[in-house]
């Protein structure tokens, strides 16, 4: 039986504005009235167009419409992001953002529904049964959660339980989102909140010795690998417990050793959060001023982020552990991307792993470049783990060329069944285009034998980063084609070359023009 409790236009706009941040203390008649805050201005107008325009936002009568917060960017950008319920259930794929200027002018929106929800909600399987057929997918359960009967938007929409099973699968960490149809009891998506990185300062005051960096100088509290100056940035074992000293002198430099490991591992990070302020406009790793612990000492060759912290092993000689800094700004990457709109929740298959997958390494690059370190260290390239020689056959991932490591070049119709980390290929290599151009260095091939102009890599991260904070659960190539498009415009309103090239730049991987894709 269908729920009939409709929320017109009206009731809508009224049940936002709730949520609207208390205006600021108003003047007193000899102060200068205080500037709106364009956080507020962009909440408040958005909030009107959601509710003046239901057929965009696919709003059924049953459903109500959550803000979740306002994210500032560069050029004054903000970005409201919605979830939304239906019947009173939460929707899976139902978020959205939409995108203001500083005065509160909607500029864009990202919206992957395609359909208004309109279906039956009532189970025909228990949760018992759900409960049981998600543990099955994974073979040591540590905990499940009670399955919570979800709607899905699935066309117009399916009803599912999703439950969330913790434990180890083939010898791998896993926290995996289970979704069970109500209907058939059959299992009609999962996903994996671990994510691992393997397929299947002053000079003169550095004291703290890396393997990969030489002498550093780590920001730490005066006696734990705690940084007091980013918050939640810290290092220690597989316990949890962060390493402490009789001083704040750290590691040997050795690469058995996991205090330099530590090391590694801190100043990669502290450099990911530097970067992401000054070439991105993002405050710390998660948007909002915090970052992650990290462990090290995992006994494999690997490394992964949880959805709680990062963690890194070693790789498979033994000799070396797996910080290297782009792979530290890879997993701390996968933070990135699940604390900016839309999460790191499953959709399209394996297309939005491969999207998470791309997006640590473009970051792990972008720190490489922020950091600019020398040859004998660890310079800037677009390999990925080059340095780390995880499981003895050199770099993990070739951006520039995916094909030379056996991963696809071009986005095509398989990728949502390719396994994530190959998959991340189609947009790394849309990545380097758009930086360095098809005849840059290096020379880079396209798929559809077209002629990219680069922008420079800070550019090209900025229109990455903004095109993240459009991001919703049903992430696509296509769907970031758009939410780029747009960033460049946004970001450049100047010039149509940044525009140009983001778009032949995902040309030249044959993700084509999308439906309602804005001119440059």
């Amino acid at each position: 039986m269908r729920h009939q409790t409709a929320i017109g236009a009206a009731a809508l706009s009224a049940c936002l504005a709730v949520a609207l941040s208390a205006p600021a203390i108003g003047a007193t008649a000899s102060s200068t009235p205080a500037k709106p805050d364009p956080r507020t201005l962009a909440a408040g107008s958005a909030d009107r167009a959601v509710a003046a325009q239901p057929s965009t936002y696919k709003t059924a009568p049953e459903d109500k419409i959550v803000r979740l917060g306002v994210v500032s960017s560069l050029n004054g950008l903000q970005h409201v992001s919605y979830a939304r319920t239906h019947a009173g259930l939460p929707v899976f794929g139902g978020d959205f953002v939409v995108t203001t200027n500083a005065s509160g002018a909607v500029l864009s929106n990202s919206v992957s529904q395609t359909k208004t929800l309109d279906l039956d909600t009532t189970a025909k399987v228990s949760a018992a049964q759900a409960a049981k057929t998600s543990r099955a997918r994974v073979s040591k359960v540590e905990s499940a959660s009670a399955p919570q009967l979800t709607v899905m938007a699935e066309g117009s929409g399916r009803l599912a339980y999703e439950t969330v099973v913790t434990g180890v699968h083939k010898n791998t960490p896993t926290k995996l989102h289970v979704f069970v149809d109500a209907k058939s009891g059959k299992v009609v998506r999962t996903f994996d909140e671990v994510a691992d990185a393997a397929p299947a300062a002053d000079a003169a005051a550095a004291d703290d010795r890396s393997f990969y960096h030489g002498t550093v100088d780590i920001s730490t509290a005066a006696t734990s690998m705690q940084d007091p100056a980013r918050n939640g940035v810290r290092c220690g074992g597989q316990n949890g417990q962060t390493f402490t000293g009789t001083d704040n002198v750290w590691g040997n430099g050795s690469g058995t050793d996991l205090e330099t490991a530590c090391v590694d591992a801190m100043h990669a990070a502290q450099k990911e959060w530097d970067m992401l302020k000054e070439w991105l406009g993002r405050n710390g790793m998660n948007g909002s001023g915090g970052g992650f612990p990290m462990r090290v000492g995992l006994n494999q060759a690997n490394a992964f982020w949880n959805g709680s912290y990062t963690n890194y092993g070693r790789n498979q000689a033994g000799t070396k552990q797996a910080t290297g800094m782009d792979v530290v700004g890879h997993e701390n990457g996968h933070a990135i991307f699940q604390t900016t709109p839309g999460g790191s929740s499953g959709g399209n298959g394996n297309e939005k792993g491969g999207l998470n997958e791309s997006a640590g390494d473009i970051f792990g690059t972008l720190v490489e470049f922020y950091a600019n370190e020398p040859a004998n260290l660890d310079p800037p390239d677009y390999l990925v783990g080059e340095e780390i020689d995880l499981v003895g056959q050199g770099p993990i991932r070739n951006m520039y060329n995916p094909s030379a490591l056996g991963d696809p070049n071009c986005y095509s119709s398989s990728i949502p069944r390719t396994e994530v980390h190959a998959a991340a290929g189609p947009q790394n290599h849309w990545f380097v285009l758009l930086a360095e151009g098809s005849g840059g260095n290096p020379s880079s091939p396209t798929c559809n034998n077209s002629t990219v102009t680069g922008i420079g890599i800070q550019k090209a991260g900025k229109i990455f980063m903004e095109g993240l904070n459009r991001k919703t659960t049903a992430w696509s190539h296509a769907a970031a084609r758009v939410a780029t498009v747009n960033a460049a415009k946004q970001l450049f309103p100047g010039s149509a070359a940044e525009c140009n090239s983001v778009k032949a730049a995902w040309a030249a991987v044959t993700v084509p023009a999308q439906s309602g894709e804005p001119a440059c």
